[in-house]
């Protein structure tokens, strides 16, 4: 793979309407892990991936219990998955994955972003094919070769490893997230685990296409459907 990993999501100052919007994102798709796969943690994969990770982004116990608690309720909520895909300012790939009720008001909401930054909505595929859907292990140590000799003994399928300012990372398949980050928690520290979708380019912006860009990341992070926001940009 040859590149060192960085979160490309994108990511906005830390203020209260932030936590908000990132607290009703885990709420969602903690309702919808629980709904589709049961609300038992330790048997459903996807939802007990969920609650550890909203715990790792310090999402507070009593949000999480009240979405599972939704289902058991017997709440009639339905949210669908849905993803744009998006060609933006300065050869810029965008993909954004959205969870929502009602999909013609969620690309009504959209709409605006692309527009006003002279972006591009693309066919489904366009966009995403330049990208590698993966799971991703970022642990605490410099030591490459005794990270790497441990997944081999898993017997788990590993795609790739490097380095990345002393720590190791470790890329999979998506299906396998849990079960790779279980095994090298046997005997490394954990640092932070997600699947995500990583461009297999990267490109620099600047001057009128930077700012476009910005903008266009901006105003998608302000829309209550969106979820994640993948994107090709170093920034």
């Amino acid at each position: 793979m040859g590149r060192a990993y960085e979160v490309r999501k994108a990511s906005i100052q830390k203020t209260g309407a932030v936590k908000a919007r990132l607290y009703s994102n885990y709420a969602k798709e903690i309702y919808l892990a629980a709904k589709n796969g049961g609300t038992n943690i330790e048997a459903n994969l996807t939802l007990r991936r969920l609650v550890e990770k909203a715990k790792q982004d310090q999402v507070p116990g009593d949000l999480v219990k009240r979405a599972i608690d939704k289902v058991t309720s017997g709440s009639s909520e339905s949210y669908d998955p849905v993803r744009y895909e998006v060609f933006g300012p300065g050869g810029s790939l965008v993909i954004i994955d959205c969870l929502t009720d009602n999909v013609n008001r969620t690309l009504s909401d959209i709409r605006p972003a692309i527009n006003k930054t002279g972006s591009k909505i693309g066919a489904m595929g366009s966009v995403s094919y330049m990208y590698d859907h993966l799971s991703i292990i970022t642990v605490n140590t410099a030591n490459q070769e005794s990270v790497l000799e441990h997944v081999l003994e898993s017997e788990l399928e590993l795609i790739d490893i490097e380095d990345n300012d002393s720590k190791v990372v470790v890329y999979g398949n998506p299906k396998d997230l849990y079960q790779l980050k279980e095994a090298i928690a046997t005997k490394f520290e954990v640092e932070h685990f997600e699947i995500s979708m990583l461009p297999k380019e990267q490109i620099s912006l600047s001057g009128d296409e930077k700012e476009a860009f910005l903008r266009l990341i901006t105003m998608l992070e302000e829309v209550e459907d969106v979820q994640h926001i993948y994107h090709n940009v170093i920034l």
